[in-house]
């Protein structure tokens, strides 16, 4: 069997060119006490030798990491991806590692999750809250040691920190006040768990929206999802759908589970929009690419990444206290497409 190659060190680099270990490692940071033509030769020779930083040694020296955690629910749903990319893009232009995880919406998960973000060290932590998560003590000991913490889309109700979000309450009723705008009168709502805010405001909006506009809000028509997938979708439509009094509009509070209502009505002979119109949430891609094409409210994920990006490292680099409740409110937009056009 094949020996590895042994690693190597700045030791070694300060052998073949007969300098001070000192000196290979200040000109490694380009440090401004080592001259032009040393600093180069000791590069160009480490390259040569195939030497690689130690980060995580470094790392434990400086107690900092560079490195970010970014903990999601999902990493296979388009808002969660938009998410990353606005979160990695804006940090890695400043020179951070990301770590991202996923939860999978368990509270188990996530628990587990953080302390593996804590013992690697992380500079700070980007969340979005599982599903399942109604206990926040998991977060406590990072902002008890001065490890900010930034919470996006879904947030906890009663941590003080900056949190990222929408308007949850004024896109559900716009949604909501859209389908009657159309007709129509008898419309079910798809909900996440009511322990998350997004989807406790959503429902509130739609619920608002019902009452002022003379509509009964009928429980039956309000159906909580476990983890609002495609597959929970399609059962729950073909349910709605085959009861004695079918609803004539859906909204859900994401397009996965919209475009499954399509599909599901599409194979039940059931017009769309003309006998049920339906609206999602967060403009993903297959909004446009399902037919008939998916009015939704657009979310502004990637924007959201870039804010939490922009805001973590603001605390980092100033030294602000991160443990002071902050909220920042992105705007939202009703895109109107032929799933729910009937006027």
């Amino acid at each position: 069997m094949k020996k590895p190659k042994k690693e190597v060190t700045i030791y070694d680099i300060a052998e073949k060119l007969g300098l001070a270990t000192s000196t290979i490692s200040r000109a490694l940071k380009d440090h401004h006490s080592i001259g032009k033509k040393t600093t180069e030769k000791v590069k160009r020779t480490a390259e040569e030798m195939g030497f690689r930083p130690n980060i995580m040694a470094a790392s434990l020296r400086n107690k900092k990491t560079r490195t970010i955690g970014v903990l999601i629910p999902r990493i296979n749903r388009p808002f969660m991806a938009s998410l990353v990319s606005g979160i990695e893009g804006a940090l890695q232009k400043q020179g951070y590692n990301v770590i991202i995880i996923q939860s999978n919406d368990s509270y188990e998960n996530e628990v587990e999750m953080m302390k593996v973000l804590y013992n690697n060290r992380v500079s700070g932590v980007i969340c979005s809250v599982a599903m399942e998560t109604q206990e926040n003590d998991h977060f406590q000991q990072f902002l008890e040691n001065g490890v900010p913490i930034i919470f996006v889309d879904r947030t906890p109700k009663d941590i003080a920190c900056t949190h990222i979000t929408i308007d949850n309450y004024a896109a559900g009723y716009e949604a909501t006040e859209h389908l009657i705008e159309q007709g129509c009168k008898r419309i079910a709502h798809f909900s996440g768990s009511k322990f998350r805010m997004v989807y406790s405001e959503r429902e509130r909006g739609y619920i608002d929206a019902l009452k002022d506009h003379g509509l009964k809000v009928d429980a039956d028509l309000i159906i909580p999802f476990k983890t609002l997938s495609y597959e929970e979708a399609e059962t729950i439509t073909s349910d709605l759908l085959d009861s004695k009094n079918p609803p004539d509009g859906i909204f859900a509070s994401n397009d996965t589970t919209a475009v499954a209502a399509i599909q599901v009505a599409k194979k039940k002979n059931v017009k769309i929009p003309q006998d049920l119109a339906v609206i999602g949430f967060n403009n993903d891609p297959i909004s446009k690419i399902v037919d008939p094409a998916l009015s939704t409210i657009d979310h502004p994920a990637f924007k959201m990444g870039e804010t939490a990006a922009e805001k973590i490292l603001n605390q980092l680099q100033t030294k602000v206290k991160s443990d002071l409740k902050e909220f920042t409110v992105l705007n939202t937009k009703l895109i109107i497409r032929e799933s729910s056009k009937r006027k």
